[in-house]
């Protein structure tokens, strides 16, 4: 499970009925602990996670990625590969 800023939202002008009822945001995932103090993402790579918990920009969140994103929805079968697992509300650097 990766850290990881949201920047914005995917819309899609059609779905697969298996994608209704979410929302895809863009995320950068957090490579470095020192870039969450700086607010310095540049670098990070671009993703796209499945949000059913209402993330908006600028939130941290709590990225889980490969074959562990889809285990929430068994045994529905969801093409993904990250999960909004949860939205972090503080950060203690110390």
């Amino acid at each position: 499970m990766r850290i990881a800023k949201v920047i914005g939202s995917v819309t899609l002008s059609r779905c697969h009925p298996a994608m209704a009822g979410s929302r895809l945001r863009c995320v950068l995932p957090v490579d470095d602990i020192a870039q969450i103090a700086s607010d310095d993402f540049s670098g990070s790579e671009l993703l796209v996670t499945w949000d059913e918990l209402g993330a908006g920009n600028g939130d941290l969140i709590a990225l889980a990625e490969g074959p562990e994103a889809a285990q929430p929805f068994q045994p529905q079968i969801k093409c993904i590969d990250a999960y909004n697992a949860a939205i972090l509300d503080h950060i203690d650097l110390q």
